[in-house]
């Protein structure tokens, strides 16, 4: 086997903590430094915060210099960032103008920025990865996997294509983050009142990158990307993981963003996010607890559901696990890229090698 790749971790929140465990699982990597922001953890081991049952021999650290010192071959970076998306972007430009790779899960325009955000925005990242000859890819499972490259693999067995949707359709009320919860997505909070997700053009901004890059894959260019929500108010008071939902507070959420091409919609983003299973019943229904849903429409038609189940059989535990790894199999493939900010068009396939246990 040749030298293993050198990680640093970057937080230890509910997608950092898979993403320890991914590190660990596969061969072909070695965790060698974790960065906290919360002083109370440094110096506990990754595999103590990342709940694994064992240690792995690397203590936490709040010294960011002291991680890129050890000269990483990647930073698989899990920082939340919808709330401080500066901070983030000066993160990420840090760790590349060191020369260090980096894998993220944020911020998430920066997964197909071109036509998302402007060049002042992108530029500045793309010139830290040049000066430090290192590269970036941002990507999960949504904005990711389930939007970008399962629904490109599905258009390969096409005639014709006249619309591709990406759904995400799940129930939310096990997701344990009052701040995307309640704050950014705005559920348990009045109807009337406009949360960050859905002020005018946040949703473009956070899914645009989806219909762009499905549009640059299909050689197709879009016209307008459009975006439409519809919410709905609990029926009555109940709890959540993350607290409490009062009767007539906003509940369940619907969303579309639309890569429109001669006055219609081409690529679709849509999402059907629910705190419980009865409500919105004429909304798109998952297959199972929850799905991601690619439906191709023209000849033939086409519908896909990826149904996603934790081992503690819970679809959130599914999709955080889903959004670590899809960055922790990267590692290589990204570390052997030509530097740069790299999109899902830009990679090989990427597979699960060296995960099938004995």
């Amino acid at each position: 086997m040749t030298k293993p790749y050198r990680v640093v971790q970057w937080s230890t929140g509910n997608v950092g903590r898979n993403a320890i465990a991914g590190i660990a699982a596969r061969p072909d990597l070695e965790l060698v430094g974790l960065w906290v922001s919360d002083p109370a953890k440094v110096g506990r081991d990754a595999g103590e915060l990342a709940g694994l049952g064992r240690e792995l021999g690397v203590a936490a650290s709040g010294d960011a210099d002291e991680l890129l010192a050890l000269r990483p071959d990647c930073v698989v970076y899990t920082a939340m960032a919808d709330d401080r998306i500066p901070e983030a972007i000066e993160d990420l430009r840090r760790i590349l103008r060191a020369g260090v790779n980096v894998v993220s899960s944020s911020p998430v325009f920066l997964q197909f920025p071109d036509g998302v955000v402007p060049d002042e925005v992108s530029g500045p990242v793309r010139d830290a990865a040049a000066e430090g000859g290192a590269s970036l890819w941002v990507n999960g499972v949504d904005p990711g996997f389930a939007n970008d490259w399962l629904p490109l693999v599905l258009t390969g067995v096409c005639e014709r294509i006249d619309e591709v949707r990406c759904l995400e359709i799940l129930d939310y009320s096990t997701y344990d983050n009052a701040k995307v919860l309640f704050d950014i997505m705005g559920f348990g909070k009045p109807v009337t009142e406009t949360p960050m997700l859905l002020q005018p053009g946040v949703l473009t901004l956070a899914w645009g990158s989806v219909v762009r890059q499905l549009a640059a894959g299909l050689d197709v260019e879009l016209d307008a990307v459009e975006e439409s929500y519809e919410r709905l108010p609990a029926p009555e008071t109940f709890d959540v993981s993350s607290g409490t939902i009062d009767e007539g507070a906003a509940a369940a959420l619907r969303f579309e963003v639309r890569g429109m091409r001669g006055g219609r919609p081409v690529c679709v983003l849509e999402h059907v996010t629910r705190l419980r299973p009865d409500l919105g019943p004429d909304w798109p229904q998952p297959a199972g607890q929850g799905c991601y849903r690619v439906q191709v429409s023209g000849e033939p038609n086409y519908t896909l559901d990826l149904r996603l189940l934790g081992e503690d059989g819970d679809h959130n535990t599914a999709g955080l696990k889903a959004t670590a790894m899809r960055l922790v199999n990267a590692v290589p493939a990204v570390v052997e890229a030509p530097a740069g900010l790299l999109t899902g068009l830009d990679l090989p396939l990427i597979t699960g090698r060296g995960l099938v246990r004995p």
